[in-house]
């Protein structure tokens, strides 16, 4: 079986090829039974669309893919707590469980509304939160420059 250090390792690679792309580098994949399933970055300025998110197009192409609306088994593993949105859809989808790497106190769900998610989804911090957090503070040195 991978492990959290492998999955999260992937959505790390994710965040990065969205920091190539000028997104905010975010990146998720969700896996089942140690497969991945769908794996994603932040795609908001390529779509124009402010929910294309890394977790919400990982959970739409998961759920397209199974054809269900489900998700009990799944892990999301992402690269950043995700924001109430996030939440909100992996509530909605019944997110087995959820693994960020590091926490959002602006913006993340846990600010705001922490019992959001769904009551069976299991939420804890995995690795690569230092990683993680020096991507995003690049790129935003790099925008404010």
């Amino acid at each position: 079986m991978k492990s959290d250090e492998y999955f999260m390792g992937l959505a790390l690679r994710q965040a990065e090829a969205a920091f190539e792309a000028n997104e905010v580098p975010i990146g998720a994949v969700l896996v089942i039974d140690g497969k991945v399933i769908a794996q994603d970055h932040n795609r908001v300025e390529e779509l124009q669309d402010p929910t294309a998110h890394a977790e919400i197009l990982c959970i739409t192409a998961a759920t397209s893919a199974l054809r269900s609306k489900y998700l009990r088994h799944a892990t999301l593993y992402v690269t950043l707590e995700p924001c109430p949105m996030c939440a909100s859809a992996a509530a909605w989808s019944q997110l087995g469980e959820i693994v960020y790497a590091a926490r959002d106190p602006e913006r993340g769900f846990l600010r705001y509304a922490p019992s959001l998610l769904h009551p069976r989804t299991v939420l804890r911090q995995g690795p690569y939160a230092e990683e993680a957090l020096r991507l995003l503070k690049a790129f935003f040195h790099m925008r404010r420059t």
